[in-house]
């Protein structure tokens, strides 16, 4: 299963997050390992753009030897539709570069979901409604679903990718799936230098960092 993993370093709230050193290694380097780890996913590429902010971004996924495609900055959506098409991949999965504690079993469920029922659903999902911590999303989705209705997105839609899709739910087939056990988990995505400090003292060695899984 092909995952896509969307990143950028001109975030307003928090600049070149996604190259902030924790524990050795920047925060897209965490995410790309965190999703390889799972054995479903054949291959794992970091979506982002084609300016020059995010230039040392690309410099650094080469140093790391982490497959990258440029796109569209503030149209993510149009971004990864061009990655689509350009591999003629079917179905994909979306993570945020803002989790760098997602847990593969998340990205193993959601393809379980899938391989049971292949044609079922547009969408699989456990953010709507979200029962896991922010942090701890996963979007299983189909490439005709994005390419048959980018035209309508707004510009909110365009930049978050799967707006449109759960605004028109009624619309659409869509999947989502919950916690098994109701527990209360501190935020686990990263928007501000704030989030990152909690995140670290909760998660206060490399060993609880690195090991997290739900």
């Amino acid at each position: 299963m092909l995952t896509i993993i969307q990143a950028r370093t001109n975030s307003k709230r928090f600049r070149n997050k996604v190259l902030e050193e924790i524990y050795g290694k920047s925060l897209v380097q965490h995410v790309f390992e965190r999703v390889g780890k799972s054995k479903k996913v054949s291959r794992i590429i970091v979506a982002t753009s084609d300016k020059k902010t995010d230039d040392n971004l690309v410099k650094h996924l080469k140093k790391n030897k982490i497959e990258f495609y440029r796109g569209d900055l503030s149209n993510v959506s149009l971004r990864i539709l061009k990655l689509l098409e350009k591999l003629k991949k079917k179905i994909f999965i979306r993570i945020c570069c803002d989790s760098p504690i997602i847990s593969y079993t998340l990205l193993n469920k959601a393809i379980q979901i899938h391989k049971k029922n292949p044609n079922k659903f547009d969408i699989i999902t456990n953010v709507f409604p979200r029962s896991y911590p922010s942090g701890q999303s996963v979007e299983l989705i189909k490439t005709n679903l994005l390419k048959e209705n980018i035209k309508f997105f707004n510009k909110k839609d365009k930049e978050h990718v799967t707006t449109y899709f759960y605004r028109n739910k009624k619309n659409f087939k869509i999947k989502n799936f919950t916690m098994d056990i109701k527990k209360k988990y501190i935020k686990m995505s990263i928007d501000t230098k704030y989030d990152l400090k909690k995140l670290l003292s909760k998660f206060n060695t490399k060993k609880k960092f690195d090991n997290f899984k739900i």
